[in-house]
């Protein structure tokens, strides 16, 4: 049997919570060249000016229309434009399958896992029971990604509310990571934190320095350059991270609206994006994150992001 989870759950209950709230394929620059994107400037072996960025476009899986089967939807991805997709944590091991079988047979990789439980059990609650479910939940999404090749497993990794301060979820999110930390690098996944409305991680420098706390290859984060438009600019946010981030969400903000938008519909300067990820040699997967929607949707959301992130004319 398939089962369906909708990312716009999480995000509808982080806006509800804003407002009252093998180690490979990474898109990270080559160390020699984090100094040059530091300062705006190409890094080595970075793509000519004017050429198409190198990112691999990506959807969710949870965007694809959910009456239809798993291969038919892979395969409508890979009409629509794009060569892989991001799943979400699924538990029974059959349906896992089915999956993979869907991918393979419509040639579109399963790059990233979108852990499904951070939301409803944080890592960062004082209670164990929800702690250890919250780990569960990691392990399992951490399976997945081992079964389908996928390089990463996206994790929100606290989220602050009036029962649990900000140090409390920092220190407690970090404690209960590098619990998992050595089955990431055992299966060969990486973990990439997303800064999301959860009251945390909310400035471009203090996401750098949650990930560099860990000090491990197998930790990273997952950009998001439409969850900071609010408060920030994602074009800063993605030079201070640089070689950190592992994989990008897309999607686009309305200031004026408080709204999530179709990409090119909002406040995002898609061409400082696009200077600021040429600028750190990103080359990664960027996973668009939106409403679902038909084939005819998803090709135009397909060319959006040719237009916009790649640059393509």
């Amino acid at each position: 049997m398939e089962k369906s989870f909708s990312r716009r759950e999480f995000v509808k209950a982080g806006i509800a919570a804003a407002c009252g709230t093998a180690a490979s394929g990474s898109g990270a620059m080559a160390e020699a060249g984090s100094a040059a994107g530091a300062r705006g400037g190409p890094a080595p072996g970075s793509p000519e000016p004017d050429a198409p960025l190198p990112i691999k476009k990506a959807v969710l899986l949870s965007m694809l229309p959910k009456q239809l089967s798993y291969k038919a939807r892979f395969a409508m991805a890979r009409r629509a434009g794009f060569e892989a997709v991001e799943a979400y944590t699924i538990p029974d091991q059959q349906e896992v399958k089915l999956v993979k079988r869907a991918a393979d047979d419509a040639g579109v990789r399963i790059h990233s896992v979108m852990n499904m439980g951070h939301w409803e059990w944080p890592l960062s609650s004082s209670d164990p029971a929800v702690v250890k479910r919250s780990l569960a939940a990691m392990r399992i999404s951490l399976g997945n990604a081992k079964f389908w090749g996928a390089e990463t497993v996206l994790l929100v990794p606290a989220v602050v509310t009036p029962e649990v301060n900000y140090s409390e979820a920092w220190k407690r999110s970090q404690e209960q990571i590098h619990t998992l930390l050595p089955l990431a690098q055992q299966l060969g996944v990486k973990i990439a934190v997303e800064e999301v409305w959860n009251k945390f991680l909310l400035s471009p420098l203090e996401f750098p320095r949650y990930v560099d706390q860990f000090k491990s290859p197998w930790l990273k984060s997952y950009f998001d350059v439409g969850n900071v438009v609010l408060y920030g600019y994602p074009e800063e946010w993605i030079r201070q991270l640089g070689p950190r981030i592992a994989k990008l969400h897309l999607k686009d903000f309305d200031r004026k609206t408080f709204k999530f938008v179709n990409l090119g519909e909002g406040s995002i300067d898609w061409p400082a994006v696009r200077a600021a990820l040429r600028a750190i040699n990103y080359h990664g997967y960027a996973t668009v994150e939106l409403d679902g929607g038909d084939e005819a949707y998803l090709t135009d959301v397909s060319k959006r992001v040719d237009k916009l992130v790649l640059g393509k004319a």
